[in-house]
C-alpha cells in the first residue's frame, strides 16, 4: 500500500495525538506559568508532526529520512522536558508516564520508518 498523504502515516497520527495532549497539559495553571518550558515542549511536539509532514514531500527517500531523524530527536526532547515538568510539580507521575510512553511509541515508529526507507534505498540500487 502506497502512502499518498502524510496524514496516512501512523507515526504522524500518533504525533498529532501527543501534540494535542501536550497542549492540553501545558495549558494547566502550574505549567502554563513557565513560559519557556511550555513554549519549548509545545515546539518540540510541533516539530515531530511538522518534520514528518515536511519530509513526506521530499523528493527523495534519503531526504525524507533526514526529516524523520529530526522528528525522532524532537520526540526525545519531549521526553526530557517531561522530566522537568515532573520535577517542578507541573504534572503528576501518571501524566508523566502516559506522555513519556506516547513519545516513546512515536519515536519507535519513526525509527522503524527510517529503517524501512534505508532498506528500501539499499534494495533499489
Amino acid at each position: 500500500m502506497k502512502i499518498k498523504r502524510f496524514e496516512e502515516i501512523g507515526a504522524w497520527q500518533k504525533a498529532r495525538e501527543l501534540t494535542r495532549l501536550i497542549y492540553k497539559i501545558s495549558a494547566r495553571q502550574k505549567f502554563s506559568g513557565d513560559w519557556e518550558l511550555k513554549d519549548q515542549i509545545r515546539a518540540a511536539s510541533l516539530s515531530v508532526m511538522s518534520n514528518i509532514a515536511e519530509g513526506f514531500d521530499s523528493f527523495s527517500k534519503v531526504e525524507f529520512a533526514r526529516f524523520l531523524n529530526i522528528s525522532r530527536r524532537s520526540s526525545s526532547e519531549i521526553q526530557s522536558q517531561l522530566y522537568v515538568a515532573l520535577d517542578q510539580g507541573y504534572i503528576e507521575q501518571e501524566d508523566f508516564r502516559d506522555l513519556y510512553e506516547r513519545a516513546e511509541q512515536v519515536r519507535k515508529m519513526i525509527t522503524g520508518f527510517i529503517k524501512y526507507l534505508k532498506d528500501y534505498n539499499s534494495n533499489t540500487r
